[in-house]
């Protein structure tokens, strides 16, 4: 955990202090927070980046009013590029969309939804100084059944003899065997537990692991590994990247390489940060991960 560092600084914006808000549209309560200083801890370079990726967010309480004082309540999806400089703080990016609750925007429902998302692109666009996709989601629309296409998907258990590190620790991870030529391999682990860097509580999700190398990771030492996250202090995408990233070093040249962290819903927002080695189109990806759709629909959400 990095503390007393320009990152806590900007992210404790809001944090630790009543949450007022505003009941008007109020774009100066979003905050950015600098990626660098978290990858710079790992080896992972800002100009030579070893993995592609992108960060969806689904926030599953918007809601704004019409002209005439309608009430409009929808679910927004935000999803931007992991080459942008910074990541919105979670509690800021709550308050701002608070700030729509009581302002009136368009004669419509369509309308007014519009207006809502063009504002809000805008606002987040200008903020990480990346383009900000933006979504709004009704109760029609599809909702994906994360990793129920894969016959072969390894469900990762807690089914070993004893786990002891819950610092995160690379050294667990070990090579079980090296096959002839390379195997796909698709896992999912759904005891993944961190904790907050600014607010100390605990974050719950589900973690999907694909690759395809002629070396196939040990079961038992990918649990302690994961496990090992459990008193981490980062945010999602921060631990998205350094499991990537172990598992980067640990595989060759060449392999592919895909990680995906789909963390529970707290305080109304889920955040689904997606790493891939940069051979993988984003066709292949979306094969692997659709989430293009409203991306979840498990038990935990």
């Amino acid at each position: 955990m990095i503390t007393g560092s320009k990152t806590d600084s900007i992210a404790s914006t809001h944090l630790g202090k009543r949450a007022d808000g505003s009941l008007l549209y109020d774009p100066s309560l979003l905050v950015a927070v600098p990626r660098e200083e978290n990858r710079e801890q790992y080896g992972i370079k800002a100009d030579k980046l070893p993995f592609a990726g992108y960060d969806v967010w689904h926030c599953y309480e918007f809601s704004t009013l019409t002209e005439n004082g309608l009430p409009v309540t929808r679910v927004l999806k935000l999803k931007y590029t992991c080459e942008s400089k910074y990541i919105v703080e979670s509690k800021s990016l709550k308050l701002y969309l608070n700030s729509f609750n009581m302002t009136k925007l368009g004669d419509s429902f369509d309308d007014c939804l519009e207006k809502s998302k063009n504002i809000i692109r805008k606002d987040l666009s200008e903020k990480l100084n990346t383009v900000v996709d933006v979504s709004i989601f009704n109760d029609s629309v599809k909702r994906e059944e994360i990793f129920t296409s894969y016959s072969d998907l390894v469900s990762l258990s807690d089914n070993i003899t004893e786990i002891t590190d819950y610092k995160e620790n690379p050294e667990l991870l070990k090579i079980g065997q090296i096959t002839d030529k390379p195997t796909e391999n698709f896992l999912k682990f759904e005891s993944l537990r961190s904790n907050c860097r600014v607010t100390h509580q605990p974050d719950f999700g589900d973690l999907f692991i694909y690759y395809k190398s002629a070396k196939v990771i040990n079961y038992d030492s990918m649990i302690k590994y994961l496990v090992s996250f459990r008193s981490e202090y980062h945010f999602h995408e921060e631990c998205c990247e350094m499991i990537f990233k172990r598992l980067y070093d640990l595989l060759d040249d060449g392999d592919v390489l895909m990680v995906a962290a789909l963390y529970t819903r707290r305080g109304g927002i889920d955040i689904s940060p997606v790493r891939y080695t940069n051979g993988l189109k984003n066709e292949d990806v979306e094969k692997l991960l659709d989430l293009s759709a409203f991306a979840r629909c498990g038990i935990k959400q």
